[in-house]
């Protein structure tokens, strides 16, 4: 992710301005703590990290006064940090750690045992912590988490999260998550006071994290997704992948059909497990209960028909009432 996002930054801000954009290492801390024995371990970095000083830290005390107290892991993943901090500084010639304000704690471990061990300066930065408007920190821990991952979050959920932002906080985040000039966003916020039912500063959010993030390939997917969901598009619908159709449609059952001559509404959803059998299905649909492709369909004799209940990438994305979808694929067409 963290690859990822920094060629996209090199893409979209520096390619075309002639600028030079230095390398980024990303390293991974099991490289080196998963080779480093117990015993050196102690008798190295362990003799030089005091007691006292960690069980001093704000962090450690909240912990020791909390009812599930704290562990010996939790304990010592300051030292670990520390540690971390100075195989950077000795194998990379790393001098400063930049972490978010509850890191302080780490981060001062970090600095003491680099300076014990070294002799050398080195410096620690700590940054606010971004948080919703209620005050509450955003991260995994708190549940409410975004992830660069697109395992986790898709591109279209990602911009999704930043397009839904209140307008109290969607000027700070254009500052926080975005590289658009600071003039520009107050331009921006100018044209929302007067037009604020337009989003204009959510849309801009939402895709500038979402380019920087996935790429233009992702902010066009997340573009896509948005307008085959809330505008039913077929367009959007028809030029979704099956990558996109999954992500959009997490929960949705999905079924492989073959298309036969004289198929009707009914049996598209019997075969795909949609509706009950016998008349309370039948009846589902004439009341207005089933959409295909964002149209609703009131008749289940309705003959299939390629292009209209069966678009040109194969695929039928069927609903039953207002949230259940099905995605259905058409084989040999």
């Amino acid at each position: 992710g963290m690859g990822r996002l920094s060629e996209n930054h090199r893409e979209l801000s520096w390619a075309a301005g002639g600028g030079r954009l230095g390398q980024a290492a990303l390293l991974d801390n099991a490289c080196w703590l998963g080779r480093q024995p117990l015993l050196d371990f102690l008798g190295g970095a362990g003799g030089r990290l005091r007691m006292g000083t960690l069980l001093s830290r704000q962090s450690c005390q909240a912990r020791l006064r909390s009812p599930e107290g704290m562990s010996l892991a939790e304990f010592l993943y300051p030292a670990l940090q520390a540690y971390d901090f100075l195989h950077l500084h000795q194998h990379h010639g790393c001098r400063v750690q930049l972490g978010g304000a509850d890191q302080m704690g780490n981060i001062m471990s970090g600095y003491e045992l680099v300076t014990k061990m070294t002799g050398t300066d080195v410096f620690g930065i700590t940054v606010p912590l971004i948080t919703s408007t209620t005050g509450d920190k955003l991260g995994k821990t708190a549940g409410n988490a975004v992830w660069l991952n697109r395992d986790k979050t898709s591109p279209f959920e990602l911009y999704q999260f930043f397009v839904r932002q209140q307008d109290n906080i969607v000027e700070k985040y254009l500052k926080l998550f975005t590289f658009i000039p600071l003039e520009e966003i107050d331009h921006i916020m100018e044209m929302h006071a007067k037009e604020p039912e337009k989003w204009g500063p959510q849309k801009r959010l939402a895709a500038e994290v979402t380019k920087l993030v996935h790429g233009r390939e992702g902010l066009e997917s997340a573009k896509r997704c948005t307008k085959a969901l809330y505008y039913s598009s077929v367009e959007a619908l028809e030029a979704m992948s099956d990558q996109e159709l999954q992500e959009l449609f997490r929960q949705a059952p999905s079924a492989e059909l073959m298309l036969e001559p004289g198929m009707n509404v009914l049996d598209l959803c019997r075969k795909a497990n949609a509706i009950p059998d016998g008349p309370s299905g039948y009846q589902k649909i004439t009341d207005g209960g089933v959409s295909i492709n964002g149209i609703r369909v009131t008749n289940p004799e309705t003959v299939l028909i390629l292009g209209q209940h069966i678009l040109k990438n194969g695929v039928s994305l069927l609903r039953i009432g207002k949230k259940n979808y099905y995605i259905i694929k058409w084989l040999q067409l």
